[in-house]
């Protein structure tokens, strides 16, 4: 693997950057380390992300290529279905997985995206404000439900999204709402519970899902909000305590689109197209995801 890795020991800080897919990613330190990290180092990091990124252009530039900007929690559905569409196409997909929040800001800003695919209806909206979607290729593709999870065998009696106003509730993970779709998600749960207020200082918010479940999993809080989907095919020392009902959130539709000015159109919706088959269908099933509404 291609890897190039950066680090900052003094405050915990990895960054790794795999270029032939596309993908940057910091690391960031465990919760009780993370409080103390001065907020000039998260917004060096934020920036420092935008600038690794630019490199990555060239990725996208191949006839025989596409860039796909996905939201994280599809990663192991997509890298499956990008077997596929490379078998049957001869085209290579390039990936760039992340929180959605983030991925939206990056086409705004020029990132070489040929399609989106968004955990949230809010993220594919602002794209298509900014008029950078493809008239005519937006469609649903996928579903979630918000799931409450623990450490394996955790001995603090949590049992329901109730238990989270226990004071053997310390930490609570979930994604940070500004830029994850699944911490908003959280965040309504919280508030359908009128949990927030009770809960606000426990709150440790991680830059997407997959960090709030290595918190769980290594037991660095005492409870975390993932999708569904992320703990369904997961191999790790996790417990799913509930499912937040339906009336508890806003619904976890995914949708997916070509972004507007994109050189490969028609590999592009080919893409879509796969992504939108009864063939993907079963396999998303398999990772989780129910059908799109």
């Amino acid at each position: 693997m291609d890897l190039e890795t950066w680090e900052l020991p003094s405050y915990g800080v990895t960054v790794i950057i795999q270029p032939s897919v596309m993908t940057a990613c910091i690391a960031l330190p465990t919760p009780s380390k993370s409080r103390s990290l001065p907020r000039q180092i998260y917004l060096g990091l934020i920036v420092l992300a935008a600038v690794l990124f630019a490199p990555f252009a060239a990725y996208s530039s191949a006839d025989n290529e596409i860039t796909v900007a996905a939201a994280i929690s599809l990663k192991k559905s997509f890298i499956e279905l990008a077997k596929i569409y490379e078998t049957n196409y001869a085209t290579h997909v390039n990936f760039n997985f992340g929180a959605s929040g983030d991925l939206a800001l990056q086409i705004i800003g020029g990132a070489p995206v040929d399609v989106f695919a968004s955990a949230a209806q809010q993220d594919m909206d602002l794209i298509e404000r900014k008029g950078l979607l493809r008239a005519g290729s937006r469609s649903n593709f996928a579903s979630n439900r918000i799931v409450l999870i623990a450490p394996q065998g955790a001995k603090t009696g949590l049992s329901s999204f109730g238990g989270l106003s226990a004071n053997t509730i310390k930490l609570l993970a979930i994604g940070n709402p500004k830029s994850v779709p699944a911490g908003r998600y959280a965040m309504q749960v919280l508030d359908y519970y009128q949990l927030y207020t009770v809960v606000a200082d426990k709150l440790i918010y991680a830059g997407n899902v997959r960090q709030v479940l290595d918190y769980v999993a290594r037991g660095e809080v005492d409870a975390g909000l993932v999708y569904a989907s992320d703990v369904a095919t997961l191999n790790a020392p996790i417990d799913v305590l509930a499912t937040a009902p339906a009336a508890s959130h806003a619904p976890v539709i995914y949708p997916i689109a070509i972004i507007n000015g994109t050189q490969q159109q028609r590999a592009a919706a080919r893409f879509v197209s796969l992504v939108l088959s009864t063939e993907a269908k079963q396999i998303l099933a398999k990772y989780g995801f129910a059908a799109r509404d």
